[in-house]
């Protein structure tokens, strides 16, 4: 698996960071860097399945995530009975309606000649069908978005184990991914990032202002979790004497445990799909999706579907996106919508496939956990150095006020930098693809 002997070194020094940040700022903050490490790590393996094997520029992630965080709610959260009494089956109804029509005009187009009947058909089937779902559709959301909306206004879930959530949020971004694929792996590169970051946006609008499904800004806190909760643990007279024996006292026992549970499950998940990655990159198919991605034409002239291959690692890379949404809405407890920013959850992740190693996925692996840390810790190290800077001017200086309020912004001026970097001095990236 490893095949560059520079990559343990590299893996050793991102540890070794973790390891000072615990013993110089605090072991919370740094089980935290690892839990969103490992997290950011699926992500960064998501893209580079997408980029690095089949050359497809994706900047839609943000929204596999965000239906990642979406199935965690649609899992483990406790179904709203009232809120099903109230206008559940109605919307179901009207789900099922819309269905139906897209079905009969799919119907229309491919079993219809070309011709004015078939467009007239279409445009009928579809303009009525649209009047006919939200006649059935919208009584029902308003019934259940009535339902006490302070508290609950929505339908909630189905009551399952949380850790359910994780393989079920890569299903919903995997057929995401297929309805987009179909449509748009057709297209260009550009034209691909274009229509990808547009979907992306449609998703998050409709997590925003569905309530019936998400609560939509109001979010949706309290998801139930794999582990115990900090309380139960501080309350548990056993536990407290064995933290008491290591020195250490219940709450921040208690804190240290449940992150360290976390990185266990997160670093299982991880490895699992390494492994298949790694198993996928070495196999035929990886061979395959690389020639395809190298030379299209060919690998089309020697009688690859080369769509439909795209297609397929297009809902791979999905997937894992989806897996790592729902990881992290586990670790957080709560859903935001208003949280899945492009910056966040599109720019930053392709910084770390790029600075990792496109086509790499121990590169991708590296990136995601070296550039989360920097992401985390340059702001607090900006402001430091800011203050060391400004140290000798006057207290009433506008420049030193403007230059320590700039301090916040230190994390996108380093992620420019480091990109520039790597780009100029390791083009291929930190662990280059063999």
């Amino acid at each position: 698996m490893i095949d560059n002997p520079r990559t343990p070194a590299l893996f050793a020094l991102v540890a070794g960071l973790i390891l000072l940040t615990g013993f110089v700022q605090s072991w919370n903050t740094a089980l935290l860097i690892l839990n969103m490490g490992l997290i950011s790590a699926i992500m960064s393996m998501g893209v580079n399945l997408q980029w690095g094997f089949a050359g497809l520029f994706n900047v839609g992630v943000m929204g596999f995530v965000a239906l990642g965080g979406l199935a965690a709610v649609l899992v483990a959260m406790p179904p709203t009975t009232e809120a099903w009494s109230a206008g559940g089956a109605q919307v179901l109804a009207g789900l099922l309606s819309g269905a139906a029509v897209i079905t009969l005009a799919a119907v229309i187009r491919k079993r219809m000649a070309p011709s004015r009947r078939r467009a007239v058909a279409l445009v009928a089937v579809l303009v009525g069908g649209f009047f006919a779902y939200r006649a059935i559709f919208d009584p029902g959301v308003e019934a259940i978005e009535a339902v006490n909306p302070a508290g609950t206004g929505y339908l909630g879930g189905l009551g399952l184990p949380v850790l359910l959530a994780w393989p079920v949020g890569g299903l919903l971004a995997a057929g995401a991914a297929w309805i987009i694929g179909k449509t748009a792996l057709g297209l260009r590169s550009d034209y691909l990032a274009i229509a990808t970051l547009g979907i992306a946006e449609i998703i998050l609008a409709v997590l925003k202002n569905e309530d019936w499904l998400s609560r939509g800004v109001k979010n949706v806190s309290g998801i139930p979790r794999p582990l115990p909760y900090e309380i139960d643990l501080q309350n548990d007279p056993g536990f407290t004497a064995r933290a008491a024996e290591i020195g250490l006292d219940p709450v921040t026992a208690s804190s240290l445990y449940i992150k360290l549970g976390y990185a266990g499950l997160f670093a299982v998940v991880l490895v699992l799909l390494l492994w298949l990655a790694q198993r996928a990159l070495n196999s035929p198919w990886g061979r395959m999706m690389r020639a395809i991605r190298d030379n299209e034409t060919a690998a089309e002239a020697m009688g690859k579907d080369v769509t439909a291959r795209h297609l397929q690692v297009f809902i791979l890379g999905s997937a894992l996106c989806g897996i790592a949404g729902a990881m992290m809405t586990t670790l957080d407890g709560q859903l935001i919508p208003t949280s899945y920013q492009p910056l966040r959850f599109t720019f930053l992740i392709w910084v770390m496939v790029i600075v990792g190693g496109s086509g790499n996925n121990l590169g991708a692996v590296l990136g995601g956990f070296l550039i989360w840390f920097l992401w985390v810790q340059v702001e607090p190290i900006g402001h430091a150095l800011m203050q060391l800077v400004t140290a000798p001017m006057a207290d009433g200086s506008a420049l030193k006020a403007h230059l320590l309020d700039s301090a916040a912004h230190m994390r996108l001026l380093t992620m420019g930098l480091i990109l520039l970097l790597v780009l100029r001095f390791s083009p291929r990236g930190l662990i280059p693809e063999k």
